[in-house]
């Protein structure tokens, strides 16, 4: 069997590194003629970290970011509403990973470069369409090249050109009416020195966490800015390389000065900022169309709250290289792999246009606007544990259950 791969993001990599594993025939093209660490932080959950583990990876990445302590939520004055344990001070068996997305992406490029060779991986390489019949699928790229394989995979991201063809009448992506603003700084460690802290509320929000240690002692510390606006205006095509202007948002935050860290300084130090659009599309009624189907963002892109998105695709990449190699029929693989993935993610779409576990910021803002002396006289503490614990249940990295939850390493086919 050979597998065509659209997109050679973290999704189309880690398909690539699985299907290697497996002994499965492999190929990746990528749109952009190089691939360079852009972008800014997110976070590698346990359940996305135990994948790369049984990739090889761990080390690579773990090196290559900072292991996450902990998470903690406050209100805009600094207050906290609810901390908790990650990673593996909370039980896992795995890691998580705070980690530039470009040093994550360079690093599954470096293994599939190492594992697959170079020849395998093509860059420049942008799919403009494709055809299939019973014995195989043809894909077409911009440059007027043709290329044969047994099945497609679309991991070209939230304007995957095969989604596109699915469903030509999708429109945009979705925009929320937030904007975000997100960029680094260098700064002064905060809290555990490993903690990613999320504070405010759904309309003023800010989230922050270290994704590398310098020599200084100081932390590489990837931060977002998050405002909701009238999402009736007008807004351009999401880009995470759209520069933004600090002063199209610092106001929001000037008098966020908590004894924990000094917001206003931190965007100040900025060393770049770019803006975007928080957008995501509705669940598609179907992935697998023939010996084509999506995985990533191109099948059910998601709002970056619950640090999910990158995790997600590394699930999706994971289960249907399992499926291509314990299923005999490719297209039933396919199908195999979207019965368990599209109603997941469908839920996580829906949980995060309820903020997921976000939403303690707004239960304690509605209920305690001007602050608290004691959180549990505002939300117990039972309260804010099953908020976290639901997320985790329906993301599907519940401590006990994704330990012990079978391998998703396919077997290795015989040569």
């Amino acid at each position: 069997m050979r597998v065509l791969i659209a997109g050679g993001g973290i999704g189309g990599l880690t398909l690539a590194l699985s299907l290697h594993q497996a002994g499965i025939d492999c190929e990746v093209f990528e749109q952009a003629p190089e691939i360079r660490p852009l972008g800014v932080g997110i976070n590698v959950l346990p359940h996305a970290m135990r994948e790369l583990t049984e990739l090889g990876l761990q080390q690579r990445v773990a090196a290559a970011g900072i292991v996450t302590q902990e998470l903690a939520y406050a209100n805009r004055l600094g207050q906290m509403i609810w901390s908790e344990p990650r990673g593996r001070l909370a039980g896992y068996s795995w890691p998580q990973v705070s980690i530039h997305r470009g040093f994550l992406h360079l690093e599954l490029l470096a293994a599939a470069q190492e594992r697959l060779g170079d020849a395998r991986i093509h860059l420049g390489a942008r799919m403009a369409g494709f055809e299939q019949d019973e014995a195989g699928v043809t894909l077409r790229l911009d440059d007027g090249r043709a290329v044969r394989g047994d099945v497609l995979i679309a991991a070209d991201g939230i304007h995957s050109a095969a989604r596109a063809l699915f469903y030509p009448n999708e429109g945009p992506p979705i925009w929320n009416g937030a904007i975000l603003w997100r960029a680094t700084s260098i700064a002064d460690p905060f809290l555990t020195g490993a903690t990613m802290a999320v504070a405010g509320n759904r309309n003023d929000k800010f989230v922050v966490y270290p994704i590398k240690d310098l020599p200084d002692g100081r932390k590489l510390t990837n931060w977002i800015a998050e405002r909701r606006v009238d999402p009736n205006q007008e807004w351009k095509r999401e880009d995470w390389n759209r520069p933004g202007r600090i002063e199209d948002f610092e106001q929001t935050f000037a008098d966020w000065r908590f004894p924990w860290l000094d917001i206003p300084a931190l965007i100040r130090s900025a060393q770049s900022v770019y803006e975007f659009p928080m957008v995501d599309r509705d669940p598609l009624p179907r992935w697998t169309h023939g010996r084509v189907t999506l995985l990533g963002d191109a099948a059910h892109p998601l709002y970056p709250i619950g640090s999910n998105g990158a995790s997600q695709g590394i699930l999706d990449a994971r289960t249907l290289a399992l499926k291509l190699a314990t299923v005999a029929d490719p297209v039933a693989a396919m199908e195999a792999y979207e019965a368990i993935r599209r109603p997941a993610t469908a839920a996580l779409v829906a949980a995060t246009r309820g903020d997921g576990p976000d939403s303690v910021l707004d239960i304690a803002e509605a209920r305690a606007p001007e602050g608290f002396a004691d959180i549990e006289a505002v939300m117990p503490h039972a309260e804010r544990a099953e908020i976290a614990a639901h997320y985790k249940r329906l993301a599907g990295f519940e401590p006990s259950t994704l330990n012990a939850r079978p391998s998703l390493t396919p077997p290795r086919k015989a040569a």
